[in-house]
């Protein structure tokens, strides 16, 4: 057992957990390392952002899902560092780790482009944390214009602002739409939140623009059929709590959710190899670093260009690839054989827009609407890891389906922030109101 090669894996997401489900029951010892302990489905990550699902429908602990491969350890710990030449890698309590080999695949942040004090105005989606953090900032909004509409007979017209017309932005303003004119239509009685806007700012001339023309401007009119307002060609150059800049205007909102620019783990800088503007390290065909034949770099953190020249996208199915590719050639190392060089397959993009509403381009073939949405949905299941997770899904999305209910609508976080926010939009003062540029009061759910 001592001679058995050492694989580290740092990071549970697609990459790193298809390249431990590979080496499962072979003849190596496998430590997966990740700072949560479960695997979370991104893809789904702004359904929970938006009340469609709970965070333990996406969601699966690490442990449990390698549990019958008895030759992978789970720890929970952060790498922090590496030793190329003692082949080491640094926990952040100090202690090292062996390996032979070592895959990093610990993923990639949201990027404010050096505004990182935007964060706290404008939560990306990355983690679950951040889902439901968007989720309650989305539903305190409209409590708290129920709550002021009771009190005194009025409200400041509801705005939510989405940056970024990616698919994650496309995704969650569409699912905030969905909720204002459907979901909630009936279950407030002081405000109409049918009149609630939706704004989403892409700086380009087309949203989704990794899409073909033709699905870009058919997803656009999808959005402007439920209601979103789509602005190209802004660029959204400040954020401060309760409103946007774009160009030289200052936009009012109570939420602003970011969904545009990535950056990838900084573990990428540790290795001393180079990288690109976002983080991403370039990496050889077999995705090795340079020099060093039994170190890889995989997922999001990898920088490799296709036969034709395009990078490989960051998506999880070439996360996914990648892990496979990696478990191969390292097997294929301890057999003698040669290795093969990454090879990725596209096997079609999509992005869901709303409800019975989505694009998808499926090797040049393309479909919009209700056919596009059922094809997104059928993926999806089929990726989501677990059983359980599989059933509970397909059924939240039957019933939301039928109903338009959103089971999830659950504001959580801590108490004396809602109660900061209730005081906030009761209490702020007239002199303060007046002093603000334009003289117009900043929502509370912006502010928090």
């Amino acid at each position: 057992m001592k001679n058995r090669p050492r694989i580290i894996i740092v990071g549970g997401g697609f990459g790193g957990l298809w390249a431990a489900r590979a080496m499962a029951g072979k003849h190596v010892d496998v430590t997966l390392i990740d700072r949560k302990n479960h695997h979370v489905f991104q893809p789904l990550l702004y359904q929970v952002a938006t009340a469609v699902l709970s965070p333990g429908e996406i969601a699966s602990p690490i442990r449990r899902i390698l549990h019958n491969a008895k030759n992978i350890e789970v720890i929970l710990g952060e790498a922090v560092g590496f030793d190329k030449d003692k082949q080491t890698v640094r926990l952040e309590n100090g202690a090292e780790i062996p390996f032979d080999y070592l895959i990093i695949a610990a993923g990639a942040r949201h990027s404010y482009f050096g505004n990182d004090d935007w964060e706290r105005a404008a939560p990306g989606l990355k983690t679950i944390e951040d889902a439901v953090e968007m989720r309650r900032r989305i539903l305190l909004a409209f409590e708290l214009a129920e709550r002021e509409a009771y009190l005194t007979g009025t409200h400041e017209p509801l705005n939510f602002v989405v940056v970024g017309g990616g698919p994650t932005g496309v995704e969650l303003a569409g699912a905030i739409a969905d909720i204002a004119r459907q979901a909630l239509a009936k279950d407030f009685k002081a405000i109409d939140t049918t009149k609630a806007k939706v704004l989403l700012f892409e700086g380009s001339d087309r949203v989704l623009g990794t899409f073909a023309k033709d699905l870009s401007e058919s997803a656009k009119k999808q959005l402007e059929d439920i209601g979103v307002e789509v602005r190209l060609n802004s660029f959204v150059t400040e954020i401060e709590s309760g409103r946007v800049k774009v160009g030289e205007d200052w936009i009012e909102c109570d939420v602003v959710l970011w969904a545009t620019g990535v950056a990838a783990s900084p573990l990428g800088k540790q290795l001393g190899a180079e990288t690109d503007k976002a983080g991403r390290v370039f990496v050889q065909p077999d995705l090795t670093i340079p020099d060093y034949k039994n170190i890889f770099v995989i997922g999001d953190m990898a920088s490799l260009k296709q036969s034709n020249g395009e990078p490989v996208p960051g998506v999880s199915p070439a996360a996914m690839q990648m892990g496979s590719a990696t478990a191969a050639n390292i097997l294929s190392d301890l057999k003698g054989a040669a290795r093969t060089d990454f090879r990725y397959v596209d096997k079609g993009t999509m992005a869901t827009i709303g409800r019975s509403k989505a694009i998808a381009d499926i090797q040049g073939w393309h479909f919009s609407g209700f056919i596009a949405w059922m094809m997104w949905l059928f993926l999806h299941v089929v990726f989501l890891i677990g059983f359980r997770n599989r059933v509970y899904v397909l059924l939240e999305w039957f019933w939301a389906y039928l109903t338009r209910e959103r089971s999830a609508r659950l504001i959580t976080g801590n108490a004396e922030e809602l109660r900061d926010a209730v005081m906030f939009i009761e209490g702020e003062s007239a002199a303060a109101i007046r002093d603000r540029p334009g003289g117009k009061k900043v929502s509370s759910a912006g502010k928090i």
